[in-house]
């Protein structure tokens, strides 16, 4: 992986050291990165850092990021290819020093007071992890996403038959913000999900950092449950609002990165990993997860091309030949994709406008950090795992 690391110089504008650092890294696309950031800054009071990571955006995005770190003062990550969630988390966690930090995706547009109330739930209750009322869409902050949601495995048996299975409900999804304030309150749940939360540092040096084999799904759940294992505490804090706006459109730029990030590959080895490190069955819940493999690739782009082609014609032989192309296509550029194995880290510090050039040792000190942490998060996962320790 190459990596450019942008940041500020020591001076700060902020005489208070902050707890939190918010890490902002892509979900699937570049489009709304200005627009989030923006929200951050304007609606974020309270002292914090920021890590920013740029995961293989065009260029034009990355310029606009270089800028804005700095003349805001953040830290800006690059990587000269793309990354899956959770390996962008984990390259920016390595650089937390901070009592608490917050993950937040590059296309979530927070409001007002965001961070403050999740951080004051964090301290009145001791919690290890505190979710935003998520919302979904435009108009922004109204039809509720997320507001908390209930994860366990469950032993289903019905006669001599057992089987280890997944249980998942989330709270108040699809229902408008504004017509139920009355159900909305700060509530214990079992799952949130990393697009958006604050969690107490420490926690990591318990459990590890992210697992990086989930690449395209079951991130959310896996750390719901690793934390809810560990005996870490989860709250909802619905007065904390933020938004997830999925892109609408998506220019060229954007389409490389969506199409990895929901590619069958990447989802086929997300689902096994996780079926074979939580121990669960194949039930009807992943055989209907590997049928609707690439949905999100089809919804988002394949759809709107066929109808136009067919005039909105369902059944057509073209609509079979389309998407069966365009897997065949998803492979190769997954195929790719994995063949990139270049893991240098660079760190560019740009002081007065202007980027310096990293010193041999501070090269050397990225890398083993970034080696160090990888290598802990794989045995913390390999002990909590007896059975996938190597005999």
């Amino acid at each position: 992986m190459t990596a450019k690391l942008l940041q500020p110089n020591t001076a700060s504008k902020i005489s208070v050291k902050p707890s939190i650092t918010i890490i902002v890294s892509p979900r699937e696309c570049f489009g709304y990165t200005q627009q989030s950031l923006d929200s951050v800054y304007k609606h974020t009071k309270i002292p914090f850092e920021l890590i920013y990571v740029d995961a293989g955006s065009p260029r034009h995005i990355h310029r606009y990021l270089v800028n804005a770190a700095s003349k805001q003062g953040f830290t800006l990550l690059r990587t000269d290819h793309f990354l899956s969630p959770n390996q962008a988390r984990n390259l920016g966690l390595s650089q937390v020093t901070t009592d608490y930090v917050a993950f937040l995706d590059n296309d979530v547009h927070v409001s007002s007071g965001w961070l403050e109330n999740l951080l004051r739930c964090a301290q009145e209750t001791d919690a290890t992890v505190v979710s935003p009322l998520t919302c979904v869409g435009k108009p922004l902050h109204d039809r509720i996403h997320l507001a908390g949601g209930e994860a366990r495995i469950f032993m289903d048996i019905k006669g001599e038959q057992i089987r280890r299975r997944l249980y998942k409900k989330s709270f108040l999804a699809n229902r408008s913000a504004a017509m139920i304030k009355h159900q909305l309150y700060r509530r214990a749940c079992e799952f949130a999900e990393l697009q958006c939360m604050l969690v107490k540092r420490d926690i990591f040096e318990r459990i590890g950092y992210l697992d990086e084999n989930l690449l395209g799904t079951q991130e959310d759940m896996d750390f719901s449950l690793t934390v809810n294992r560990a005996g870490g505490q989860m709250f909802c804090e619905p007065t904390a609002v933020v938004t997830h706006v999925p892109q609408t459109s998506y220019r060229w730029t954007d389409l490389a990165y969506f199409t990895l990030r929901w590619s069958d590959a990447w989802e086929v080895a997300s689902l096994m990993h996780f079926q074979q490190k939580w121990d669960l069955d194949l039930d009807e819940y992943f055989m209907q997860r590997y049928k609707q493999l690439g949905r999100r690739r089809r919804q988002a782009l394949l759809y709107p091309l066929i109808h136009r082609l067919t005039q909105g014609k369902p059944g057509s032989r073209l609509e079979a030949v389309v998407i069966g192309l365009e897997r065949w296509i998803n492979q190769i550029m997954t195929d790719r994709h994995g063949h990139l194995s270049n893991n240098t880290v660079r760190k560019l510090v740009p002081a007065n406008g202007s980027v310096g050039v990293p010193t041999r040792n501070a090269l050397r000190k990225q890398k083993l950090r970034l080696s160090a942490l990888k290598q802990k998060s794989a045995a913390v996962r390999l002990s909590q795992h007896p059975h996938l320790m190597p005999h």
